[in-house]
């Protein structure tokens, strides 16, 4: 049962990212302002939601919630900034955009860069305890894996649309045939000339 608040007064932005660990494409945020009486049975960590049904909770959420936002941040800049800042700048970005400020950030994990003037509390698995945190997984999951679909259509070898860039066996063995494109992230331990995971 997710909690519908940390606190008992104040607006909190739920805050998770999506795609941190991949070796292709973008690392996305979302930050989700609920209703403090928004209830949804299917919402959870998106990770523990069917496909289907996270897109019929990115369309409540974004129907429902009091204020939302979704950014990105390039391969490229993951590769010059390290992808730990570089989600910390999508979620950053993501909270600029609310058209509503929070009184308080609810961080999924265990760590993140203080945000100027809005106190934060991380919280480890926190997208499958508080609502606000599970609809930001939603948001930034459903988000990049559009995205991902998207860049399939202009990189069909790495078959994008299945494996949504992470690092199965069929896209590491892409890489070993095709090499790397641009939308690969340089910095990970993914060229098979640089590594002995192939």
């Amino acid at each position: 049962m997710l909690s519908p608040f940390f606190q008992e007064k104040g607006l909190e932005a739920g805050c998770d990212e999506a795609g941190r660990g991949c070796y292709a494409g973008p690392v996305f945020a979302a930050a989700v302002i609920l209703p403090r009486d928004f209830h949804h049975p299917l919402l959870n960590d998106s990770k523990q939601v069917k496909p289907a049904q996270r897109n019929t909770l990115r369309d409540i959420i974004r129907e429902k919630a009091l204020a939302w936002a979704v950014a990105s941040v390039s391969p490229a800049e993951i590769d010059q900034i390290n992808i730990l800042q570089a989600s910390y700048k999508a979620m950053h970005l993501a909270i600029a955009q609310l058209n509503t400020q929070p009184d308080l950030l609810l961080i999924d994990g265990n760590r993140f860069k203080p945000y100027p003037t809005i106190p934060h509390h991380c919280i480890i698995k926190g997208d499958g305890k508080f609502a606000s945190i599970a609809a930001a997984s939603i948001l930034a999951k459903t988000y990049r894996d559009d995205y991902m679909l998207q860049l399939h259509e202009q990189y069909p070898q790495y078959d994008w649309a299945s494996n949504k860039g992470y690092g199965t066996a069929a896209h590491r063995k892409a890489i070993t045939q095709f090499g790397l494109c641009d939308e690969h992230r340089k910095s990970f331990a993914i060229n098979p000339v640089q590594t002995s995971l192939f």
